[in-house]
């Protein structure tokens, strides 16, 4: 049968990236408190496509992820890029891993447990001659309060729910919790699945004693970040979905760390 991916283009444009995108698959993460963490993952692969190539061979990514399942984590990233670059032909292999973790979190009071979630992504790159770029991505709700508001109000303050994204590249593995914790311990307050009337009194008091702007929570966890010897790099954003505006406040910072 004629292979009409490999058949010439005449436009004689590379193309960057060109794959497959949202597969639904099961995979293993390392979980600090139970040992690992069966989740299911939204993947996208992608290899470069040379000029001279009218198609890639989508089906050789979906065969790829079969030949690993039950392998699919952040110590196997290495192995399926390479093995992309293989088994495609490609000059460079691009590997995003999209997913929710949970963690169970007991009330700050009553101890209830419950499981919170967190979204995470692996991603990473394979360049010819070039080590692999891997990042990993944690999204964390948290809550804060208006120092403003509280500081020119005769009682109370505004509160809302924000989400800090934490991007970083690291030397050795980072566990995904000690980024979450990192993140928790600089807002205002953490964020729970189930709080009793006493957990509800603790969390209300604890954010009004520790007001924080979006510029605090960056500030705060890029600190937090630069004194970590396994990061080399990182970004950190954080958005409040104010509970007063009809809008959103946002903060960015990006680093390598020691430059």
């Amino acid at each position: 049968m004629i292979d009409i991916q490999n058949l010439r283009d005449h436009r004689k444009i590379d193309i960057d990236k060109v794959g497959v995108k949202n597969i639904r698959y099961p995979i293993t993460v390392l979980d600090k408190a139970n040992g690992v963490q069966q989740t299911v993952a939204s993947v996208n692969m992608y290899v470069n496509l040379p000029h001279k190539f009218k198609g890639t061979h989508m089906s050789r990514f979906v065969e790829i992820l079969n030949e690993f399942r039950g392998e699919i984590n952040i110590k196997k990233f290495d192995n399926i890029l390479d093995e992309m670059r293989k088994r495609l032909t490609a000059e460079s292999a691009h590997l995003e891993i999209e997913f929710p973790y949970f963690i169970e979190k007991k009330a700050p009071v009553s101890r209830t447990p419950s499981l919170l979630e967190y979204r995470c992504c692996i991603s990473g790159s394979r360049q010819k001659k070039k080590k692999n770029d891997i990042v990993l991505r944690v999204e964390v709700p948290v809550t804060t309060v208006c120092p403003c508001s509280k500081e020119i109000s005769e009682f109370g303050a505004h509160n809302q729910r924000g989400e800090v994204r934490v991007s970083i590249r690291f030397k050795k593995f980072v566990w995904i919790e000690d980024i979450v914790r990192l993140v928790e311990n600089s807002a205002s307050c953490d964020v729970y699945s189930i709080l009793k009337r006493p957990d509800e009194k603790f969390v209300t008091e604890k954010a009004y004693q520790n007001p924080m702007f979006v510029e605090d929570v960056v500030r705060s966890l890029a600190e937090k970040l630069s004194n970590n010897p396994e990061i080399t790099w990182f970004a950190v954003e954080a958005e409040n979905f104010e509970s007063i505006h009809n809008h959103s406040a946002y903060a960015f910072i990006e680093r390598r760390v020691g430059a």
